[in-house]
């Protein structure tokens, strides 16, 4: 049973000590009068343990083997006992009435997901974050259809997102076999669980980019794949519910051509079988050979993209829809 008005702040945490400290404040800081702050350290190696420590009066803490982040949400909701649930990656910030507007938004209006507007903050090399954008967009502006822009081109960090307990439980966790994109996920099961999004004008967060850069810069092919991934699992989701109408067939073909450009270079399995969900999602589709050999053959040379190549052409004829 959760504790009534009270918002649950939950912080995966995994070797952030340079970031861990600032974003701590911003979480025992909000002026929303009812908050508990989770810690949930996953496997740290460096100072992080100790930092976390220093905090002992003012927060829950939990120390266990490296599981990855969703595992460590998974867990810090599970020790919740909040109404609301607010999010918090190690390295990012909340500001200090950012709990405070959207849980009052989510009161007065029924809804279960309030997001915020948001800035993106960049480390110089003295160490010293600025601000480097700020993103102001409604799901709408996107895509009439919420799980739509939420599955093509809307996204936002944990940071600018509060959720009622009870969509929460509904989605059933954060999708550890998802090691990357998991948040985006995460806001897709909400929207697929037919969850109520309300809009918060304001920033009300700010997301850290530091030097180390973000887990999807850093493993560009494996963010590929997870994208990948995860879109043929939201498919067998919306086609168990019955045959796609014209916006999700096209939602999906988009994904997959984005995708099939980076497989190409990679894994030669999943192109395929990405190339054969984009004919199936878009039958007029056709690759762009003369732009695909280009590229391959800057990236390989010559006679290694002809190679794959020769390949591909292979795939395409095998793959190509019978008239």
């Amino acid at each position: 049973m959760s504790v009534s008005n009270l918002v649950s702040i939950i912080v995966p945490c995994f070797n952030a000590e340079r970031f861990l400290a600032a974003t701590l404040d911003s979480a025992l800081r909000q002026s929303y009068p009812q908050t508990e702050v989770i810690v949930i350290d996953d496997g740290s190696t460096d100072k992080s343990r100790d930092i976390i420590r220093s905090y002992a009066q003012g927060l829950r803490a939990e120390f266990g083997p490296n599981r990855g982040a969703s595992a460590a949400r998974n867990l810090g909701t599970a020790l919740a006992r909040g109404e609301f649930i607010q999010y918090l990656d190690a390295d990012d910030l909340l500001p200090r009435d950012a709990v405070s507007r959207r849980v009052e938004l989510l009161k007065t209006t029924g809804g279960e997901i309030a997001y915020s507007d948001w800035e993106t903050l960049i480390e110089r090399e003295t160490g010293q974050f600025v601000i480097d954008a700020k993103i102001v967009r409604r799901i709408e502006d996107v895509h009439p259809k919420v799980q739509i822009a939420l599955i093509t081109e809307f996204w936002a960090p944990p940071a600018a997102l509060t959720f009622r307990r009870t969509i929460v439980d509904k989605i059933g966790g954060w999708k550890e076999w998802l090691p990357i994109i998991q948040d985006a996920r995460f806001l897709q099961d909400a929207a697929f669980a037919g969850g109520k999004f309300v809009y918060t004008p304001g920033i009300g967060a700010q997301y850290r980019i530091h030097r180390g850069l973000s887990l999807s810069r850093r493993r560009s092919s494996a963010f590929v794949k997870d994208v990948f991934k995860n879109a043929c699992d939201l498919q067998s989701m919306f086609e168990a519910r019955g045959s796609l109408n014209a916006d999700e067939r096209r939602a999906f073909a988009s994904i997959y051509n984005y995708v099939s450009r980076q497989l190409f270079f990679n894994d030669t399995v999943a192109f395929q079988e990405c190339v054969s969900r984009l004919y199936d999602m878009e039958q007029g589709f056709r690759l762009n050979w003369p732009k695909v050999a280009s590229l391959a053959s800057g990236v390989f040379g010559f006679e290694r993209a002809a190679v794959l190549l020769s390949l591909a052409t292979k795939m395409r004829k095998f793959l190509r829809p019978q008239s």
